[in-house]
């Protein structure tokens, strides 16, 4: 498995091509650097397959992870931006079993996760405002990857112009990010328009789903902050359950800041779905989210924990991916209720 990170590893902060990279766990800043890297070997502890805490991991470098993406068997690309509270080898296990989950479907998706540094100290409120910060600083860097990307695409146009031999890329890029990990995505999008772009988005991504956001339930709205996710992707799916116990919890932690709005992971979007782009779709998930992941109906998006068959939300996610659009037989639908 590939990931992307900007934390910081128990080694120097200089990347080489081929070095060990272990997660220093106990520094949760975002680092300016990004990494590019192989995960290590997953184990299998108790008949359920994860990643350890300590284990070594392969830096790879920009030029080899798109290569290594560009070369491989896929026809799509799934970024997976975890939430708060997740550590990496949490989020590594969880992308492997997103990996799995493709598979069986025998789609060509690839999962690539995206690493941002979560706190590893002692009480969820104290680790939530600092994952909540850590979020946001995260951007700077992330939005990186999106130059270097660009700038990847045009070198490998340059290729093409010399030699119409030379195969293209047609992947198609998506993204997943859950819970604070949509908080991480939009302000990777701003930093990255504010620093490159006077208007207007590149639409680089097919779909974009926000699962149990846990963000404000306008900010997709025109003119919000979250109306990038929109600019940039061609569908943008909300996947909300109103007795999520975990976004009930953020918006009591969110009074210290004045902030009391629902969070778009409980109520779906505040707008009009046909305003602006005009590409948002909510999905209920009342029905199901307590089925699959915690007891706090906040991690829905995987299998069912006792019979690991792929849960109703994930199989909602694949079609959207293998269909090309949301809801091709009634493009005028913008909601659903998963059953």
């Amino acid at each position: 498995m590939l990931f992307i990170t900007n934390r910081f590893p128990e080694q120097s902060i200089r990347s080489r091509m081929g070095r060990k990279f272990t997660f220093d766990l106990d520094n949760n800043a975002p680092s300016n650097s990004m990494f590019f890297c192989e995960a290590g070997s997953i184990k299998t502890r108790g008949g359920k397959k994860e990643y350890t805490e300590k284990v070594e991991h392969i830096e790879i470098m920009s030029e080899g992870l798109l290569g290594r993406i560009r070369g491989q068997d896929y026809d799509q690309v799934l970024i997976y931006i975890h939430g708060f509270n997740t550590l990496p080898h949490d989020a590594l296990t969880r992308a492997h079993e997103l990996q799995e989950l493709c598979d069986q479907q025998a789609g060509k998706v690839l999962v690539l996760p995206v690493i941002w540094p979560c706190d590893n100290d002692f009480g969820i409120v104290q680790d939530y405002w600092d994952d909540q910060w850590s979020a946001y600083y995260s951007g700077a860097s992330l939005s990186r990857v999106i130059s270097r990307f660009l700038e990847w695409q045009l070198e490998m146009e340059k290729k093409l112009s010399k030699n119409s031999e030379f195969p293209r890329c047609l992947k198609r890029l998506n993204v997943l990010a859950h819970s604070m990990g949509a908080r991480v995505y939009r302000q990777t999008l701003i930093d990255w328009r504010r620093k490159n772009v006077s208007a207007g988005f590149p639409r680089l991504f097919q779909n974009s789903f926000l699962v149990a956001a846990d963000v404000v339930n306008d900010t997709l709205d025109p003119g919000h902050s979250g109306s990038l996710i929109c600019e940039a992707s061609r569908n943008v799916v909300v996947y909300y359950a109103v007795d999520d116990k975990a976004l009930n919890a953020s918006v009591a932690a969110n009074v210290k800041n004045g902030n009391v709005m629902r969070r778009l992971g409980s109520t779906g979007p505040h707008m009009e779905l046909r305003k602006g782009e005009g590409n948002v779709y909510q999905v209920n998930c009342d029905n199901v989210n307590s089925l699959y992941g915690d007891d706090k109906g906040h991690n829905y998006f995987l299998s069912h924990p006792g019979t690991k068959e792929a849960g109703k939300v994930f199989l909602h996610i694949f079609q959207c991916m293998m269909r090309k659009s949301v809801y091709p037989a009634d493009p005028s639908q913008r909601s659903f209720k998963i059953g």
